[in-house]
This record gives C-alpha cells, structure tokens and sequence, in this order.
C-alpha cells in the first residue's frame, strides 16, 4: 500500500494532550509525511512526542494572550482563521474537526475528507444548557451566525467520517450528509488489569464545561468516597475549589502512570455526553468497571451490566445513586473480561480503516468519470442510509 500521497492534517487546536489528540498521533504514524495545521499548538505541552519533529502550522489565534490556557474564548475568531491556511499544494486533506477544522478552503482537483470528533457543540447540541447558563444576547447572536456559517462550510467535505454511530447522526441531523463511521484508536496494550483493585474511584477527562467534571467531584465529595480526577483544562481551579478532602485532582498525568491509576481502581465514573469517549475505552482496558451516563455513544461503548452501569440523568441524585449500587454489589463485574471488551477498538483497527479510507478514497477521486467532478467522491453521502460501522 502506497501512502505517497501529498496530504495535509488539519485539526481545530492542539493546547494540551487528550483524545483528539491521538487520534491526529495515531493518523500520522501512517502518514508520517503528513503536514499538520491547526489554530493553535502549545509546544511545551508536546515535548517528546511525534508532533514535535512536524513542522506545524498555526493561525494568528495561537499568538492571542490566553490562546493556550482556553482557546475556546475565541470561538468567534475561528472560522475566519481557519480559512487563512493556504493548502493549495496538497492533494488530499483530512480535517480532524471538533469545532471549525472542517471550513477549511478547498480547491477543485483536491479530495477532502472530514474525520468528525464533533459539531460545533456549542451552537447545536448544547446550545441551550449553554444559554441557560450564560446566554447573553450577544452571544446568541455569535452562535446564529457560527450556525449558518458551519452548515455552509460542511459543503467543503467531499466525505464526512464520524467517530461513533451517534456523531453520524449528528452529522446527519445538522447537514444532511451520511457519514462512515471508523472507531477512534485507542493503545488498549498499554493497560492491563491488576489482581488486587484499590480503595479508589477515578474520572480521566478534558476538564472543560461539557464534560460534567464537576457533577463526579460534588457527588463524590457529598458521598465521602475517594475519587482520583486525572486531566487539565479551564475548570481545574473551580473543581479544585468544588472538591472535599477526599477528591483529589491529580493534573494531566503520563500514559505509563494513568494505566497504573486505572488499573487498580474500582471504577470509572464519567458524567458528560461522550461523541465517543476514549477515556471509557482506556478504563474497560485496564479492567475498570465504567459508571456513565446513559446518552451519546456509551452504549456503543459500555456493555450494561457486563463492563459498566449506566445513570439515566445527569443530576448528582442520578450519579449518586448509581455508585452507591456499585458499593452495594449490584453487579458482579469481571476484570478480565471487560478488557478483553476493550480489544475491539485498538490502535491498529483504526489505522487500517484510516489507511484505506485516504487512499481507496483519492484512488475513486481521481479515476470518478468526468461528468461526476464537482459532486465529490461518495456523492450517496447526501442521501440517509444505515450508518456502517
């Protein structure tokens, strides 16, 4: 398999490492030639890793104060940023996009490919918890026209792929477009179960908003029991403020140290909406059982009752009641085969699919007969039909 391709990777940010993150990693062990360009990099957050050695290019956003800290504040400022990268000399580009990624500027002869972790959250799934939050008018104004700006630039993608058969209908929902699914890869390898569990509980996520970070640490610090929070963002200092003697936040920690954490304790507990979730995933690898919300991909993820328990709402009653049946031995769970569930989303999956994604893809792109130019390589994609997985 030839992967000579002239290809650009384009992903909405790089401020610290998290999931999105490795899915970009594990997509450039296969095209290691691949140019990355992203709205903003945090270089010290990527110290020894392969993103070092790219030579990464960023938007004017990444040299605004505070870019790094929570680049979400320039929402806004995104799709006009996203649209400077000239990418004119690439033959294939593939936007990893959770936000913007997407919108970027595309030439006739080029093959684009949108790997969606993603919509825009805040302007459609969450629009509404986030007004009701803090839904000025100004800021509703902001995310109208995000909204139409966001259904215009879908047009861009020739072919949309979604991480989960929840985002495909997402995708489907908000733009009408069909999109293959191929799992995110996940280093199952690197976690293993241990005999002996610990006496601790533990939450592995981007401390941001949508997450519900601070649902896990309040029902835990009114429960009493010892809950581990691994994972950086613009909310640690609230949790931190939020958290009783017995939560501790722990920061980003290294993959080596995590696979420790997780494969002692005795559950993964995990409130916020999961596009996928590859926290999840890394917690049934190490064995851990998962406590999760019933909504999103966890059941694409979780199975009940057999590598975790669902809650139905994303309230503290709801969360805490399910922990205290897990205390109570509801269900007998099994270390071995929960990671055993993991298996099906390794790293090596995901790049054979990924593989074969860009380059049967160019190779339908460039053979298509003439007549079908303009209306990109997987015109059906515009039609619904059952997701394919």
């Amino acid at each position: 398999m030839s992967h000579s391709l002239n290809i650009a990777f384009v992903q909405d940010a790089l401020p610290f490492k998290g999931g999105a993150e490795k899915v970009l990693a594990a997509a450039l062990e296969v095209f290691p030639d691949a140019r990355i360009y992203t709205l903003v990099f945090n270089k010290k957050a990527f110290e020894n890793t392969p993103f070092e050695k790219n030579k990464i290019a960023t938007s004017f956003i990444d040299h605004l104060p505070g870019a790094y800290k929570n680049h979400r504040i320039f929402l806004p400022l995104m799709p006009l940023a996203i649209e400077q990268f000239d990418l004119r000399q690439y033959q294939v580009i593939v936007s990893f996009s959770y936000a913007v990624a997407h919108g970027i500027l595309v030439q006739p002869g080029q093959l684009h490919i949108s790997y969606t972790h993603s919509i825009l959250r805040y302007a459609w799934q969450d629009y509404y918890k986030y007004m009701n939050a803090s839904g000025s008018l100004v800021k509703r104004i902001i995310l109208h026209y995000l909204r139409i700006w966001d259904v215009a630039s879908a047009n861009r993608v020739d072919h949309f792929v979604a991480n989960s058969a929840w985002m495909a209908q997402a995708i489907w929902r908000t733009y009408r477009r069909r999109a293959e699914v191929i799992y995110p890869p996940v280093d199952v390898e690197l976690f293993e179960p241990e005999i002996r569990r610990g006496n601790y509980y533990i939450c592995t996520s981007r401390l941001v908003a949508h997450k519900r970070v601070d649902l896990v640490v309040e029902a835990f610090s009114r429960l009493g029991l010892p809950l581990l929070v691994v994972g950086q963002g613009p909310e640690y200092k609230s949790l931190q403020r939020l958290a009783a003697p017995n939560v501790k936040l722990l920061g980003w920690q290294p993959d080596f140290e995590l696979a420790g954490l997780l494969g002692k304790a005795k559950a993964f507990v995990h409130a916020g909406e999961e596009d996928f979730g590859i926290a999840m995933v890394e917690a049934q690898a190490a064995g851990c059982p998962v406590i999760t919300l019933d909504g999103g991909a966890a059941r694409e993820i979780v199975v009940e009752n057999k590598t975790g328990l669902f809650f139905k709402e994303q309230t503290l009653e709801s969360i805490t009641e399910a922990v205290r049946g897990f205390e109570n031995g509801q269900v007998e769970l099994e270390p071995a085969l929960i990671s055993q569930h993991a298996d099906k989303f390794n790293k090596a999956h995901f790049q054979r699919k990924f593989a074969s994604l860009v380059t049967k893809g160019w190779d339908r792109f460039i053979n298509s007969d003439k007549s079908s130019v303009g209306k990109g390589p997987v015109n059906s994609d515009r039609i619904p039909a059952k997701t394919r997985v």
